[in-house]
């Protein structure tokens, strides 16, 4: 197992952002994203890495990019180290298989979320009110259960350490615009749908996901991670059963073992335990082969 990278430091580089995972830099005409190894759960940055995780979900995110293109197109340049600036050759080594060379964009102030199934804080909602973020569900369903069609249930964009708020379409619209609300939405639910049936034929049901969009040039472009352990709940098809908790090839099974010890969500975050950490990085790598076909060597 490779050692973990919890943290990128190039001197020479622009650090444009540190994010829950992803740190990101200024190249001038270009973004430089690299994906570490660290982990968040409820909000929170966990102090301890997943080796290997950042390369897992990059591999993804480009398996995907190219997979969905015919829909929307995406701000991936290119993953090609050897392509990229020549400042950034002295990082090469440590950039190999967990960064991407992006198009600038002006990223949409709201996460696109899409619901096949509901589980998480929808169930929640919908044990309260009958709904999700003001969608009227049918009533009597479990946890778990497939949803009619799924359904787009946007939600704000937290600072760090802060939560994500569930809203309707229309605070949607009143954020962006109903021109482009209408437009992600549309778009959000047309890759859900394509990427849904691709993964149930390998054996994975994606219960949620979330998308994000950028405009550059007056255009909609799909920007950030696509698809992956991170973003989605990702379940064993083989082993669903709706009405209790599914097994999961995501971070759910970090949350549970949160919850698990009693911790309040709130910073700091408690070390992970080595085989907790074994755990995750293994349902990482079996989601990467199940969908993708590959295994990281």
């Amino acid at each position: 197992m490779a050692s973990a990278l919890y943290k990128t430091d190039f001197s020479r580089l622009k650090l444009l952002s540190r994010g829950k995972v992803r740190d990101i830099y200024d190249l001038g005409d270009a973004l430089l994203i690299v994906a570490t190894d660290r982990i968040s759960a409820f909000d929170v940055v966990l102090p301890t890495p997943i080796p290997d995780k950042g390369r897992i979900l990059t591999r993804m995110s480009l398996f995907w990019f190219d997979f969905l293109k015919d829909i929307v197109p995406h701000h991936l340049i290119t993953a090609d180290v050897h392509d990229y600036p020549k400042e950034t050759a002295p990082y090469r080594e440590i950039l190999f298989g967990r960064s991407m060379l992006v198009r600038k964009a002006r990223v949409l102030p709201v996460e696109c979320i899409v619901r096949g199934y509901i589980t998480g804080s929808a169930l929640k909602e919908y044990r309260q009110t009958g709904t999700v973020c003001g969608i009227k569900l049918p009533e009597g369903l479990r946890e778990a259960d497939r949803l009619p069609e799924p359904i787009f249930t946007p939600s704000t964009k937290a600072e760090k350490g802060e939560h994500d708020v569930n809203i309707t379409f229309e605070e949607c619209a009143r954020i962006i615009g109903p021109e482009l609300a209408e437009q992600v939405r549309e778009l959000s639910l047309a890759l859900y749908r394509k990427a849904a049936e691709y993964a149930e034929s390998r054996g994975i049901i994606i219960a949620d996901t979330k998308f994000e969009f950028g405009l550059a040039d007056g255009k909609l472009l799909l920007v950030d991670e696509v698809l992956t352990p991170d973003s989605s709940r990702f379940w064993p098809r083989d082993e669903y059963e709706p009405g209790r908790p599914q097994k999961s090839f995501d971070k759910q099974f970090i949350r549970d073992w949160l919850l698990q010890i009693g911790w309040d969500k709130k910073p700091p975050a408690p070390e992970i335990p080595p085989e907790i950490v074994e755990k995750t990085r293994k349902r990482y790598l079996e989601a990467l082969k199940r969908l993708t076909g590959e295994i990281l060597s």
